[in-house]
């Protein structure tokens, strides 16, 4: 698996990251540990979790996987934070007593000294961005943090942390994990051109679309328990739309044109886009990880690429939790 430089940073991470949201939710944790295992045989090197994933649970399968493996230098980590993980009102969001909370209790369930990759989860309006980019600034400094990044952002949510940052010289993000595939192009407005200006790497999740794009939902039927769309309210009201499923049938034939599968034309597809650095590619079995991570092989040009059944640039189909604020 090829090894790509996240942004403008020193960070080296594998071209695909493997993303553990499924784990404890989905995959039971040998299922977690088999699937780490074959990533790591193809080459991969990124991990990227969440303190809300499971209540902590996806954290403490990596940490718990890491530590049996023996593989922590071999492993670039990534988290994030700002999800409700308590009773009390300081127990989420992005204020520095939950900042300094959030990462302590990551590193105890990672099992780590330090995280490579600390992420805030979303844009925060209950906390001043000063107070939190001076938090994070505070946890690099201390060595508990070796970088930053930052998830679902509008431009101008980004542009005020760079901003921020610059002025007072502390730590600044390194990269930006938005939501990406053919049905949702919300980022290529202004997200993706910002990242390129600022040197931001471009970690995407939801390349399948939720697997939707895998063409395996159908319009007579609700999606069913045990997947990504029938366990998860949201990604229904992101991508169970008539639009998307239009789009998602002529995208299953163009796959079978090609003689692959629509989910290694879908990886495919966002790789294909020269400002993504890596996507996020998450699985509840070896079988699915397998047949997603196929796409490596697959080159398209932009002309294919431009060819292919998706929604028109910058648009989304259906619901989308950071695009369709106001503010």
């Amino acid at each position: 698996m090829e090894i790509v430089r996240l942004g403008q940073s020193g960070l080296k991470v594998s071209r695909i990251c493997l993303g553990t949201m499924t784990f404890g939710a989905g995959a039971d944790e040998r299922m977690s540990f088999r699937l780490m295992d074959r990533y790591v045989e193809l080459g991969g090197s990124f991990l990227d979790t969440a303190d809300q994933y499971s209540a902590g649970l996806s954290e403490e399968i990596v940490g718990r996987w890491i530590k049996e493996r023996g593989v922590r230098d071999r492993i670039v980590l990534a988290t994030k934070v700002y999800t409700m993980m308590g009773p009390t009102s300081n127990d989420g969001g992005l204020s520095r007593i939950h900042i300094q909370r959030g990462v302590e209790d990551s590193l105890r369930r990672l099992q780590t000294d330090v995280i490579d990759l600390y992420q805030i989860h979303r844009w925060d309006f209950g906390a001043p961005p000063e107070e939190t980019m001076e938090a994070l600034n505070d946890m690099v400094r201390q060595g508990k943090v070796r970088y930053i990044g930052c998830s679902n952002l509008k431009a101008w949510h980004l542009c005020k942390y760079l901003h921020i940052a610059k002025a007072n010289h502390w730590s600044r993000f390194i990269s930006v994990q938005p939501i990406y595939s053919a049905l949702n192009r919300g980022i290529e407005n202004e997200v993706l051109p910002l990242c390129a200006e600022e040197g931001l790497g471009v970690i995407v999740y939801n390349p399948l679309a939720g697997g939707v794009l895998t063409g395996k939902y159908s319009r007579e039927q609700a999606p069913p328990g045990g997947t990504r769309l029938g366990d998860v309210q949201v990604y229904q009201g992101r991508y169970f739309t008539e639009n998307a499923l239009d789009i998602v049938d002529r995208f299953v034939r163009a796959a079978q044109a090609l003689e692959v599968t629509p989910a290694q034309l879908a990886l495919a597809w966002v790789l294909a886009e020269p400002r993504v650095t890596c996507p996020i590619v998450g699985a509840r079995t070896l079988g699915q990880l397998d047949d997603t991570l196929g796409g490596l092989v697959l080159s398209l040009s932009p002309e294919q690429r431009a060819a292919l059944p998706a929604v028109p640039p910058g648009r989304w189909v259906g619901q989308d939790p950071v695009y369709d604020r106001t503010s």
